[in-house]
């Protein structure tokens, strides 16, 4: 496919995970691609713009989608996807925790959100995608931070929708499951039996395994191509089942 042809589009998060998944199939269907990242020295610069960007800071935002625009000429897509995990109920984190889970996950969409707009608004293609996850609506244990993120980057996602529908900007959100990623990595690594914490997590998705980062990525491609150009506020789950499906046991 080639629907990404001669558009421009940053992915913050973009050196891992999801999002490097992402910024590599978008650059497969065309678009030239910035990869927003703190940690960029392993970004493959003959593919993407890496860009250094920490989205806890305006200026650090502002300076670097100030060198996308410089360096690729504008904006049409933006995949809010820099994110942070936190582990433990509502007791078990203090303030600092629950402000610096925030900053990252719900200001920081923000941030770079304002400081890409007025580029957007310029695209006759402009897209939003948000990294959601699927703990947005569905209860999971050990979660409390994290969840209250996602769900506000839920509810987030539906008003940013309803205020640039007008302005031709397209919002939309993926709620995943539970993925095949470093941060989900590094949890069973924390874990005291690795082997029985990565069956639990397999369990308890109907499809009986985790989502890959792949799949994440087709979803935020379909949601932020102009050939959805009717979808906005739309929340899209890639949960192997997990929001929608009660099997028996």
């Amino acid at each position: 496919m080639s629907d990404f042809t001669d558009l421009v589009a940053v992915v913050t998060g973009g050196a891992s995970g999801i999002g490097a998944a992402t910024a590599r199939l978008l650059v497969e269907r065309g678009a030239r691609v910035a990869v927003l990242d703190r940690e960029v020295a392993e970004v493959d610069a003959r593919a993407f713009a890496a860009v250094p960007c920490d989205v806890t800071s305006t200026a650090a935002v502002d300076a670097a989608i100030s060198d996308v625009v410089s360096r690729l000429g504008g904006i049409d897509i933006l995949v809010n996807n820099a994110g942070i995990g936190a582990v433990g109920d509502v007791t078990e984190n203090g303030d600092d925790e629950w402000h610096r889970v925030l900053d990252v996950n719900v200001v920081g969409i923000a941030r770079v959100t304002r400081a890409a707009m007025p580029h957007l608004r310029e695209s006759p293609h402009a897209a939003i995608v948000n990294t959601c996850s699927v703990v947005a609506t569905v209860g999971v244990p050990q979660r409390a931070v994290y969840a209250a993120s996602k769900g506000a980057v839920a509810a987030l996602t539906l008003a940013m929708a309803a205020d640039h529908v007008a302005d031709g900007v397209r919002v939309n959100a993926v709620t995943p499951g539970t993925a095949d990623t470093p941060w989900v990595e590094r949890l069973l690594e924390q874990s005291g039996d690795a082997a029985a914490a990565a069956e639990a997590l397999r369990a308890r998705q109907p499809m009986g395994r985790l989502v890959t980062a792949d799949e994440v990525a087709y979803a935020i491609a379909y949601l932020a191509s102009p050939m959805s150009a009717s979808t906005t506020g739309t929340i899209l789950s890639v949960d192997g089942g997990m929001s929608g499906l009660r099997l028996p046991r």
